[in-house]
This record gives structure tokens, C-alpha cells and sequence, in this order.
């Protein structure tokens, strides 16, 4: 995602509540969200990660496009995809506010640092990091985002 802006609405973060398994009443309550500390519905920690889907050039099927996909088979693209090779490792959120139904979201990514390590089994280990800063239409930032990928020098044979 280079810059997204994307509508939280109530009836996502319910949505992505109830995909998550996350049955607080603080995502799709708006009476008990009120009476609650958060003072009305908030999205859960990770939702951000929704925006993806406002992206046109997001991980997802396009009409007309081969894709790998993400079942036991591949679906389209003969060969190693151009995705692999990478793993994610991990996903730092930091909240300056709220996320709340009627936001509306531009999230901006950008690179962040690299390193590299060694491993016994995978040879060099180099991981990058990206930022991804959510902002309102004021410019305030909302989220900030920290996604780290591990790539490996070579495929890991089983132990």
C-alpha cells in the first residue's frame, strides 16, 4: 500500500470484530460502547489492516490477472511467485487515538530499517521493515504501523 485513504464505517469494524472472533461490545454496541471508558464504538487493535482492501494494487484476486493465491494449489502463475521467498514476522501498532465509525483514513507506507542475521539452517536472514502512518484529513496521525519480513538466503530443509 503506497497511500490509501479509505471510510471506517460501524458496520466494518463489527465486521471485522466478528472475523477476528473479538465479541467486545465496544466494536458494534453503540449503547454499552457509551457507557464504556472508550466512551463510544471503537475498531479493534489490528484494523487498519483493512485499508488493504481500499487498495487497487492489494493482495487480493484481479479480474483477468493470474494470482497465486493463498490454497494448496497455485491458481494461475506456473513456477516460484514473485511473492516468495518472504515472511512476515511481526506487526507493531501504535495508537495516537481512536479509530472510530465516520473516520476517514489515508494511510502512507514507507520504508523503514533492514538488517540482516545469520542462521544455521536458512543461511542469511535479511528482515526489512515498513511504516505505514494513518492519517485524518486534518493530518493528524491516528495509527502507526511497523511491519517487519524476513527473507531467507535459501529454503529451510525439513529437520
Amino acid at each position: 500500500m503506497a497511500k490509501t485513504t479509505f471510510p471506517v464505517e460501524a458496520t466494518h469494524i463489527m465486521m471485522f470484530a466478528r472475523a477476528i472472533a473479538d465479541d467486545n461490545p465496544v466494536y458494534c454496541d453503540a449503547e454499552k460502547a457509551k457507557a464504556s471508558e472508550v466512551g463510544g464504538i471503537i475498531a479493534p487493535p489490528t484494523f487498519t489492516q483493512a485499508a488493504s482492501q481500499f487498495d487497487p494494487n492489494g493482495m487480493r484476486p484481479k479480474p483477468g490477472e493470474k494470482w497465486f493465491g493463498s490454497g494448496k494449489e497455485p491458481s494461475g502463475i506456473e513456477g516460484k511467485p514473485p511473492s516468495s521467498g518472504g515472511l512476515h514476522a511481526e506487526q507493531h501498532f501504535e495508537y495516537f487515538r481512536p479509530v472510530r465509525p465516520g473516520d476517514v483514513l489515508t494511510g502512507e507506507s514507507n520504508p523503514g530499517k533492514t538488517w540482516e542475521r545469520e542462521s544455521k539452517r536458512a543461511g542469511k536472514l535479511k528482515f526489512a521493515e515498513t511504516i505505514t502512518e494513518f492519517r485524518d484529513p486534518a493530518g493528524e496521525l491516528v495509527v502507526r504501523v511497523r511491519s517487519v519480513v524476513v527473507k531467507t538466503e535459501r529454503p529451510v530443509a525439513p529437520a
